[in-house]
């Protein structure tokens, strides 16, 4: 896609995705991979103001390219680039339910959720949550590429959830599926029922 079309699309959807409660004041930051280069969106800004001429422009050695600053996420956002080639998208949000759920003591830490929806078991087969460290350590960003390796979904401890897609659309609606499935966590209390292995199976060899 053409850097000019690809900004466009990626203020879209942040536009959405803050339009729609997914992202509040500078909370989260978006990026996608554009040739050889990553458009992300810049530090301290909002999904809902940040405008197309606004996000930066970075190699996958982290060396920005022209004016605009990163992310102080854009290290594990690159971990994520350098590890999946096939990854085109990142979306990273502090969406208010999978930030809970990071925040739960006694997490399955290979797997956060239960599955109770068959959308969910599609889309996302694991949801590995990576250790705490600070916004932007380098230490963070190493947990995240090795994390990343096998899963399109994780979950940041006390952090955020991040989600990977070979664009931005498939990248944003693993972000809304993994939150609405948090949300169904809360909302039904222990009080279920999850789908059993076998159907979870069923469907992922069904629908891939």
């Amino acid at each position: 896609m053409h850097e000019g079309v690809l900004r466009e699309e990626l203020i879209r959807v942040a536009r959405s995705l803050f339009a729609r409660g997914y992202s509040f004041g500078t909370a989260g930051n978006l990026s996608a991979r554009c040739g050889e280069t990553i458009l992300m969106t810049p530090t301290g800004s909002s999904m809902e103001t940040v405008r197309a001429e606004e996000l930066a422009l970075l190699r996958l050695d982290g060396q920005t390219i022209g004016a605009p600053r990163p992310s102080k996420e854009a290290p594990f956002h690159l971990a994520i680039y350098r590890r999946r080639p096939d990854v085109g998208a990142v979306v990273h949000l502090h969406s208010t339910y999978a930030v809970a759920v990071s925040c739960l003591k006694d997490l399955d830490r290979s797997d956060a959720l239960p599955v109770f929806t068959p959308y969910f078991a599609m889309r996302i087969r694991r949801l590995p949550v990576v250790p705490y460290f600070p916004p932007g350590d380098p230490a963070l960003a190493a947990e995240v590429g090795a994390a990343a390796a096998d899963s399109n979904a994780l979950l940041l401890e006390n952090h955020g959830p991040v989600t990977l897609g070979r664009n931005l659309a498939e990248a944003a609606a693993l972000a809304e599926e993994l939150e609405e499935q948090a949300k169904l966590y809360f909302l039904l209390g222990g009080r279920g029922r999850t789908l059993s292995a076998d159907q979870i199976r069923t469907l992922r060899e069904r629908f891939g």
